[in-house]
């Protein structure tokens, strides 16, 4: 079927429930490449260790860095629905909200390649003899550091993505006001967490983030389950 609003306007309930599968499975590819590939290979100020466990486990690494990918695909039919099911609340802050999304992606896509370059360093390639195995060691280690800070910068532009879909949100009226809170809330962590990893990296905390996957989690689950409140969307529409 051809997308347009006017496919869109006739279904709003489908493609909020596409929007929210797609969202969960997001946050469970996030969660996964996470914690049980990047936080069980990866020890903090241990080069050495840490090369040795992605040595040992280079296919875990390797489906950690899938994962990711396959959390950015998903991101691209999310956002364009996201805009169609906020755009009769306002139109140019459902487009900025968009455009913030877009970037937010590009960049946390062009960031996995901090993740494979960790991975080519641990390689036996005839090119790579020219350096001692700790020197590859270190550079694995600081291209996976690398990645933990581009990560921070992603989430910048997606703090403010949850800023505006929490306003939306809120303002939409089919959708719980609740909801909207916790997105914001969520945008104030990501960025919060994200300019204390850039100033001052030693107070950075994943326990900032927890807000974060409350309200996405509940945003998401809302979608699949009871989607948008079709009286008022219709009203709004019109």
């Amino acid at each position: 079927m051809k997308f347009s609003f006017k496919n869109f306007e006739s279904s709003p309930q489908l493609y909020a429930r596409i929007a929210g599968i797609l969202y969960l499975v997001i946050i469970l590819m996030g969660i996964g490449a996470e914690a049980l590939v990047r936080n069980k290979l990866f020890v903090s100020g241990d080069a050495n260790a840490t090369a040795n466990n992605i040595m040992h486990a280079d296919f875990l690494w390797k489906m950690g860095i899938t994962a990711d990918l396959i959390m950015h695909i998903c991101d691209l039919p999310v956002m364009i629905i996201l805009y169609y099911l906020l755009k009769p609340v306002s139109k140019k802050l459902a487009l900025l909200n968009l455009s913030f999304n877009l970037i937010q992606t590009a960049v946390l896509v062009l960031n996995k390649l901090n993740l494979l370059a960790a991975l080519f360093f641990l390689g036996d390639a005839e090119y790579l003899k020219s350096f001692t195995p700790d020197q590859l060691h270190t550079l694995s280690y600081l291209s996976i550091k690398l990645h933990d800070f581009g990560f921070g910068i992603g989430l910048i532009f997606f703090g403010f993505v949850c800023l505006l879909e929490g306003y939306l949100i809120f303002r939409s009226v089919y959708f719980p006001k609740t909801i909207g809170v916790l997105m914001s809330v969520a945008g104030i962590c990501y960025l919060t967490n994200s300019f204390v990893l850039i100033l001052a990296p030693q107070f950075s905390s994943i326990a900032l983030l927890m807000p974060c996957l409350l309200a996405e989690l509940s945003f998401s689950l809302w979608l699949i389950f009871k989607g948008v409140n079709l009286s008022i969307w219709k009203q709004k529409v019109a």
